[in-house]
């Protein structure tokens, strides 16, 4: 069963979420919060699987929430899914530097919801082929020379697995590409968050753009 929170400041929209999310047999809605300090509270103590946290809230924001969330070590497991009505590159960048494992406006649909939580409680980054396209675009513009600095621990095989992270492909694609087995691929993927010091595939697909190492064309440098 996928433990869900839910953190939004409108009392409709927590009832809707968690009234689509229980429809779910495979997930249960843990717990909800009206606030961001009531949901950072409820996260500490209820430890779920997945958070459903709104962008924009009175005072304390989503993105400073889900900063406090993804830098505890104790909930590292936990997966923060950034719920917005607003669809901007600044938003979108900003909540995945944050830790966030994915990104989904509000007005998607009760199936699309369900699966994004499904999608992220396993593990695998909440990026469809258009979002990722957005990611690039926002992470490349602010690449810096030096950033790329970061990528000179890994071996070159490492840098083409990054590549293809940051091109939004799973390891089955990624080993086909590369022609090494999905276990392999999965090996060097763990091999990069540890070497990067990222938390997820999210943060790699940030870092990929963000270093320079491959640009909004796909082009890998």
């Amino acid at each position: 069963m996928i433990r869900v929170v839910i953190v939004d400041d409108q009392h409709l929209v927590r009832e809707g979420l968690r009234l689509l999310l229980d429809r779910a047999e495979d997930i249960t809605v843990a717990g909800d919060a009206g606030s961001a300090d009531e949901g950072v509270e409820l996260v500490g103590r209820l430890r779920p699987d997945v958070v459903l946290m709104d962008i924009r809230m009175p005072g304390r924001d989503g993105l400073d929430a889900t900063r406090h969330i993804t830098a505890d070590p104790d909930l590292r497991h936990v997966q923060v899914i950034v719920l917005t009505t607003f669809d901007t590159d600044d938003n979108l960048h900003e909540a995945l530097r944050a830790g966030a494992a994915g990104f989904l406006l509000k007005d998607t649909t009760p199936e699309g919801m369900r699966e994004a939580v499904r999608v992220v409680a396993g593990g695998d980054a909440l990026l469809s082929p258009a979002v990722t396209r957005r990611v690039m675009r926002a992470a490349a513009a602010g690449a810096r020379p030096e950033a790329a600095a970061r990528l000179d621990v890994l071996t070159d095989r490492e840098r083409e697995v990054l590549a293809e992270v940051g091109a939004g492909r799973g390891n089955a694609e990624i080993g086909r590409r590369l022609s090494i087995s999905p276990a392999t691929a999965r090996t060097h993927v763990g091999r990069l968050l540890t070497k990067l010091g990222a938390r997820d595939r999210t943060q790699l697909v940030v870092l990929a753009y963000e270093t320079g190492l491959i640009t909004p064309g796909g082009h890998e440098h």
